[in-house]
């Protein structure tokens, strides 16, 4: 009887370790937006519908507004480990990779039918794989929406950016996308831009309705001009892997969660940024600049010049498949 119980002990004791990994795989999903944008929207979501699939199985945590990691450390992080899973914008990509660059092209997409005829087509699929060999496995985009200017004093022309210091992202098209408008870029992380804008740091900054709204960069930003220049797109990403050593059965469930969230995202990112412009007009703190034709083709023609210097790195063939060229 003795020996018969050790054996059932030694049984059990064998396979609790596997029980226990079964029942304790951790996804760390950082962020750096708060949790009413498309992003911090798609993250919730997607721990939503994993913790149901997969109870006791899989916990998905959520940190978001930069609370864990900044969005630059996060990519390292995620190469070592340290963390499972991002979503970080894709302008974030360019000191890994130059090919992301064209995403920021400014006025490259006519709208955002374009940018998911790019993204769901084969180059724009392969290009999900191209950080694989630095410890990133693309699977999804996520889609924002379109940017516009805001700054202390009237954008309506782009002379009138000559001299203004503007928050960019770390983004060398960005970067050179400014300085062809007269502006002084500053790269900043997207947690100090409120308070860099109160204090007057920098004058001026690009970003969607939503990230406008739900950082309250309203309420320190007069004037909002409605350019719709370019495009804030995420590249969902896990560390290579954790994603191949978890069991297969499990990572259906995961890929199921994730296609049925990316569109979710990508569906209501419209929505989401129409109410948020909505929330910040009604405020009753900012003036809306509409541009009139001429005044956009002048915004264009002074940014289109960035086109012909980044075409090299980026790829001819690939601006060609986004809807671009150079000439």
């Amino acid at each position: 009887m003795r020996n018969a119980i050790l054996t059932v002990f030694w049984l059990v004791f064998a396979v609790m370790p596997a029980i226990t990994l079964a029942q304790s795989i951790v996804i760390k999903f950082p962020h750096d937006l708060a949790p009413t944008t498309p992003k911090g929207q798609g993250a919730d979501y997607f721990k939503r519908i994993v913790e149901e699939r997969l109870p006791d199985r899989v916990s998905v945590e959520i940190y978001p507004s930069g609370s864990l990691i900044n969005d630059q450390a996060s990519l390292e992080a995620l190469a070592f480990g340290e963390i499972q899973m991002i979503a970080i914008s894709l302008s974030k990509l360019d000191r890994l990779t130059k090919r992301f660059q064209v995403f920021d092209l400014p006025f490259l997409f006519a709208d955002m039918a374009q940018v998911e005829a790019f993204q769901g087509g084969s180059v724009g699929q392969e290009l999900l794989s191209e950080l694989e060999g630095r410890g990133l496995l693309g699977l999804a985009y996520w889609h924002n929406g379109t940017k516009q200017l805001t700054a202390g004093t009237p954008l309506r022309v782009p002379e009138d950016a000559e001299g203004l210091e503007f928050r960019i992202m770390d983004s060398d098209v960005l970067l050179e996308q400014i300085l062809a408008i007269g502006g002084n870029p500053q790269k900043m992380p997207f947690t100090e831009v409120y308070q860099a804008l109160q204090m007057g740091a920098v004058d001026a900054q690009e970003n969607t309705w939503s990230n406008i709204e739900a950082s309250k960069f309203y309420e320190v930003q007069e004037f909002i001009t409605l350019t719709d220049h370019g495009y804030i797109g995420y590249f969902v990403a896990v560390n290579p892997d954790f994603w191949r050593g978890l069991p297969a059965d499990v990572r259906s469930v995961l890929d199921e969660a994730l296609a049925e969230t990316t569109e979710f995202v990508n569906s209501t990112a419209r929505e989401i940024n129409a109410e948020a412009r909505a929330t910040v007009l009604a405020s009753g703190r900012n003036t809306l600049i509409e541009l009139s034709t001429e005044e956009r083709e002048q915004w264009r023609g002074a940014m289109r010049p960035v086109w012909d210097k980044f075409s090299g790195d980026i790829g001819p063939e690939l601006l060609e498949a986004a809807g671009g060229s150079v000439h």
